[in-house]
């Protein structure tokens, strides 16, 4: 899939040639972002309780799953452009749908619904972009290339994504902050389809016929089957954002109701962990490539975010209790603090970054196939954070949520250990700790 003979010119690993499509992803994930921080404060507002709020956010997650494990494979049957295209038509008139007749009616059918339907449209134009990343850059370019792959997801769906609506919310409503959304997905949609159109993007699978495309598409799955690494490499980037997804359905209700924070201080909160990502996702894809892509994942982003998971609870939890006893004061103080777990958060999730260059190493023949599972595995996570959310709240409050999380991250640190892949640049294979070569 990837015979580049010439690398491709980079700033600091940013492939140039893909610039458009980057700042496309920041455009198109910042509208998709709007909701992510409030949005299940909102439909409980509507009157729906936590848990109906927490099930539609993993029906949206069930969707995205769905999408994110065809996206590579499509991506390589279509192209990636096109894939991009259809991922955009299809966020566009089902968030339309949504607002509509889904949140304006009150009608918890209609937003199960429709924006589970929305939830399969955005993984087709993030998802695939990472296809076009894999087509235009050498092997060894992928990890820092992801790294500021992310960095623009991020800079879409939490910096802007959630800073804009802590503005727009108290002037226009969270329905017209919604409504505005969609023109950042359409600005997104229409940079990639305008000035991505000369950019290397083709279908590796043309002239195949019908049935060995859907072989192809398949093999998205039974590689968990016959390949063992990509099984536990699965798992592990399952585990890398349930904190990410799963904060962003119990917190905002855990901040405003539980400890006292407007919904304006949470969203900026968020975007504080959004912000640090820009830094970070850069950092450990650079630093991946220097001291081994597992040694990364393991230290840095397990452990980094079971501990960081934890005091996302308990440091705004103990300040709180501080601040209402009367030996602090509350607001600006409590609002400041609530940013050192928020940090914390948003360096170590992108310690995870180098989990792509690990699935395409691992699979060098079926890229697509090895990117869908790893697009399926970000899906499942989006998905699990909520429904874990779902299950767990009604029994155990947010503190049970919390520990479920930290637990996994642990359990992923362990899995690290049996995952064997061989790095460029690296003697050995990495899951038994290399040593790069001079």
């Amino acid at each position: 899939m990837n015979n580049l003979e010439n690398e491709t010119k980079q700033w600091l690993g940013l492939p140039l040639n893909l610039l458009w499509g980057y700042v496309a992803i920041a455009l198109f994930m910042t509208g998709d972002g709007f909701e992510l921080a409030f949005l299940s404060k909102y439909i409980t507002d509507l009157g729906f309780t936590e848990a109906q709020s927490s099930s539609a956010f993993a029906v949206y997650g069930f969707a995205a799953a769905l999408a994110a494990w065809i996206s590579g494979v499509l991506a390589e049957i279509i192209t990636p452009r096109k894939a991009m295209l259809l991922g955009f038509v299809m966020w566009c008139v089902f968030h339309v749908l949504f607002l509509v007749f889904g949140l304006g009616g009150k009608n918890y059918f209609f937003i199960m619904l429709f924006y589970g339907i929305r939830g399969f449209a955005y993984p087709l134009f993030l998802y695939s972009f990472i296809v076009m990343i894999v087509q235009n850059v050498k092997s060894t370019q992928i990890s820092p290339s992801m790294g500021w792959f992310w960095t623009t997801y991020s800079v879409g769906i939490g910096v802007f994504g959630s800073f804009i609506p802590s503005l727009t919310i108290p002037a226009m409503g969270e329905m017209g902050t919604l409504w505005l959304a969609l023109a950042f997905c359409f600005a997104g949609g229409l940079v990639a389809l305008v000035m991505l159109r000369n950019v290397n993007s083709y279908s590796p699978m043309h002239g195949l016929s019908r049935q060995q495309k859907f072989s192809e598409l398949s093999r998205a799955i039974t590689l968990l089957v016959t390949n063992r690494n990509i099984l536990f490499s699965s798992w592990v980037r399952i585990i890398n954002t349930l904190s990410l997804f799963g904060f962003a359905v119990i917190m905002p209700m855990m901040f405003t109701k539980e400890l006292g924070f407007t919904t304006s201080q949470w969203l900026q909160i968020w975007t504080v962990f959004f912000a640090t990502t820009l830094v970070s996702n850069v950092f450990w894809g650079i630093v991946g490539e220097k001291l081994g892509w597992i040694k990364v994942v393991r230290w840095f982003g397990c452990i980094g975010m079971a501990l960081s998971t934890l005091s996302f609870y308990y440091i705004p939890q103990y300040y709180n209790t501080i601040a209402e006893a009367g030996v602090n004061g509350a607001g600006t103080a409590e609002f400041m603090v609530a940013w050192i777990p928020a940090i914390l958060l948003g360096w170590f999730v992108a310690a995870f970054v180098p989990m792509t260059a690990i699935f395409t190493t691992l699979e060098p023949k079926h890229q697509g196939a090895a990117i869908s599972v790893y697009n399926l595995s970000a899906g499942l996570s989006n998905f699990l954070a909520p429904a874990i959310a779902t299950v767990l709240l009604p029994y155990f409050s947010f503190i049970g949520v919390v520990y479920a999380y930290t637990a996994l991250y642990l359990f992923a640190f362990a899995v690290t250990y049996f995952i064997k892949v061989k790095q460029p640049g690296f003697d050995t294979e990495i899951g038994q700790g290399a040593e790069q070569k001079a």
